[in-house]
């Protein structure tokens, strides 16, 4: 031990990472040095469903600074990307790394040309001959879903004094972190193995799928996350275009590197969101939920990314929220589409769950004139019910609903009064209000510390890091634990060769999970130091959580609408928030004000739009309309501390907060401004064409 200091659990320490990103120093995928490389570049399917006639390389092969061209035959035998099944999956898909005989959707890859130079390389892709035979779009297929019940929903919905429902349809949104994917390989002929840099949440799990889909030997695979400038779930799991690229570095026996443009992006990166809800809500006469039923419509892509089918999962099995409601029906269903590819997208599922429960209770207030907070507050389980279990098998383990509900309300109040402020102007202005769920990830994760004879200690995380501060949050955790100053604390994360096995950064569970394994480690080893063991010490962990740990929130947003031109500012917002433990309060507001801005995002702006074709038409920044730094409000931010029970750290998640809260407030304040004029059905994104056609179709019925 070095004797009495202050806790770092709890400090707002700078992040160590920020130096080296502020000043261009920090190493990213497209920046790590390659020895002569060979560029990829691909030929992609221009229309969504056809017949391949034929193929011709011909001229691509020759063309100047062009090594090679290649078909899907090239490949030889491959194997599918393995799926999370966390739904019965009733049909699997292809995984096609080249397209074969068919055209599946926009942007699936049909050739590759590898050259000396990026340039080459398109210019090679461009020389291809493809002659295709259009099909018909198909019809979307279910391929999964699952559904559960208590008690007699049906009845109580026909018995009920009062019975609301709504549908909402998330619009798709392109992920778009600033970074794009990118990869690059650097083979070694002498071993005949290969050291992928990889643009990844998860590079153990791209390692084992790189192996397992080439069938080679996971031993001649390193894979290593650099920097990792942003993901959001859409990094999440390995694509065609990656596994081609080590494929041919193994192939051809050479460097390889390929980083997706941004029009790449939009076209075949994982798209998020686009789910479908339906639900109704019943309450009787004093106002206490009786009924809740929901179902859940999905889409995926023609082939499935990892986790492609927790958002089904997730929209569904986070109702009833942290509401008691006896008789619950929930339905849940992924649809293939012929379109782009859709995967987890930060928050996956967890906001279409929370914005359906929350429209329904915003609605029913309105209709029983009751007030929209209490109305929450007389349903939400008490603190005593905690922990409960859903009707879904989850545990709802620690916190006090009702009384984040209380510690807002003066914000609410006070957000309220300049409502009624404006209205009395005579602007259209609405307060939303939103209660929020948010599960963190269950399952494993690991560490390894190792105590060094000069006093420093080596913390290497299976988990990973892909913008997040996991060397300062870890940093702070071993510290306290290791009775350590940080600056003899080392902390290495996301990459294969160096780190012990373990699962990523996704679903909210890096802390919670991973940091809990670090603190593990470090006090065996601490433990083993003081009772006198010769150093080197060294201690590996694989630390497994009782459970999920749920966060919640309380969101308020005020919002205005212009009359005249239908736009929309969202004034001020204020979230009250139950994270848990929490390591580093710098690194959680950041999370909660990121998350903010991605789900304003997703409530005012952003929409991907495909055609009847299967066309792309948001296809740049210039069709595709992203928040900027003016859109965001202010956002007061409270907290409230519950430790969780289910993992070391009493941690839970933060991550996806914002993306969760943001949205349903915002679209309840939509509600409220423009219910007094007769709109009563909003869709996001609230665009200010949306609103204005709402507002003329309210005044100027049929």
């Amino acid at each position: 031990m070095t004797g009495t200091r202050e806790k770092m659990i709890g400090r707002a320490e700078r992040r160590q990472e920020d130096a080296a990103l502020v000043s261009g120093r920090a190493c990213f995928t497209d920046d790590v040095a390659l020895d002569a490389p060979l560029y990829v570049a691909f030929l992609r399917s221009p229309v969504a469903a056809a017949r391949i006639l034929s193929l011709d390389l011909e001229a691509a092969a020759a063309s100047p600074g062009v090594h090679a061209a290649h078909r899907a035959e090239d490949l030889g035998a491959t194997s599918a990307l393995s799926v999370n099944t966390v739904l019965p999956l009733e049909r699997a898909l292809p995984f096609p790394i080249l397209a074969r005989d068919t055209l599946d959707c926009i942007g699936q890859p049909v050739a590759a040309v590898l050259a000396e130079s990026a340039a080459a390389a398109q210019d090679g892709v461009e020389a291809i001959g493809l002659d295709v035979e259009d099909r018909p779009l198909p019809d979307p297929e279910r391929i999964a879903g699952r559904s559960w019940s208590r008690g007699d929903a049906t009845g109580a919905l026909h018995d009920a004094e009062t019975v609301v429902q709504v549908e909402i349809r998330h619009p798709r949104l392109a992920p778009s972190p600033m970074e794009p994917r990118a990869i690059a390989i650097r083979y070694d002929r002498g071993t005949d193995t290969a050291t992928i840099y990889q643009s990844t949440q998860t590079p153990h799990r791209s390692r084992s799928e790189f192996a397992r889909i080439l069938q080679v030997d996971p031993d001649r695979l390193r894979v290593v996350a650099p920097a990792v400038g942003g993901a959001f779930g859409m990094k999440a799991s390995v694509y065609p275009e990656e596994v081609f690229a080590v494929w041919a570095a193994l192939h051809h026996r050479c460097d390889v590197r390929w980083t997706a443009t941004r029009s790449e992006e939009f076209l075949s990166a994982t798209h998020g969101r686009a789910l479908t809800t339906r639900g109704r809500l019943a309450l009787d006469a004093d106002g206490s939920f009786t009924a809740l039923e929901a179902q859940v419509v999905a889409p995926v892509g023609p082939w499935l990314p990892n986790s492609a089918l927790v958002p089904a999962l997730n929209a569904a099995r986070i109702l009833p929220s942290g509401y008691d409601i006896p008789n619950v029906d929930l339905a849940t269903e992924v649809r293939s589409h012929p379109l782009p590819p859709v995967g987890i997208y930060r928050g996956a599922g967890r906001p279409e769950a929370n914005t359906l429960i929350e429209r329904l209770i915003d609605e029913a207030a309105a209709v029983t004139g009751r007030d929209p907070l209490e109305l929450r507050r007389q349903n939400m389980l008490p603190p005593a019910a905690l922990p409960h279990e859903t009707l879904t098998g989850d545990v709802l383990d620690s916190g006090d609903y009702p009384g984040l509900l209380t510690a807002a309300e003066p914000w609410y109040g006070a957000l309220r009064a300049e409502r009624d402020a404006l209205r009395g102007a005579g602007r259209i202005s609405g307060l939303g209000l939103a209660f929020c769920l948010e599960p963190s990830g269950a399952g494993w994760e690991s560490a390894r510390v190792t105590l060094h004879e000069d006093g420093s200690a080596l913390v290497a995380s299976g988990s990973s890091s892909q913008g997040q501060g996991r060397r300062t949050d870890y940093t702070q955790i071993a510290a306290d634990a290791l009775g350590m100053t940080p600056e003899r604390i080392t902390v290495l994360a996301g990459d294969t060769g160096t780190c012990p096995e373990g699962i990523g950064a996704l679903a909210s569970r890096s802390t919670a999970i991973g940091g809990s394994a670090v603190l593990e480690a470090c006090r065996e080893a601490a433990a083993r130091r003081d009772a006198g063991e010769t150093l080197p010490i060294i201690v590996e962990t694989r630390y497994e959580n009782l459970g999920m740990a749920w966060g919640y929130g309380a969101y308020l947003a005020l919002v205005e609408i212009d009359a005249e031109t239908g736009a929309m500012t969202v004034l001020k917002a204020h979230a009250t928030s139950d994270s848990g433990q929490i390591v580093n309060p710098m690194l959680v507001e950041g999370q909660l004000i990121g998350g903010f801005a991605q789900g304003l995002g997703e409530a005012v702006m952003e929409r991907v739009v495909i055609d009847a074709d299967g066309q792309l038409l948001t296809g740049s920044f210039m069709d595709y309309a992203m928040p900027r730094a003016a859109d965001i409000p202010p956002l007061s931010l409270e907290k409230m501390t519950t430790p969780s029970p289910m993992n070391s750290l009493g941690a839970k998640g933060v991550g996806e907060a914002g993306t969760i809260g943001a949205p349903i407030a915002i679209l309840n304040a939509a509600h409220d401004a423009l219910r007094p004029l007769g709109v009563s059905h909003l869709q996001m994104p609230l665009t200010p064409a949306r609103l204005w056609r709402a507002m003329q179709e309210a005044r100027n019925p049929p």
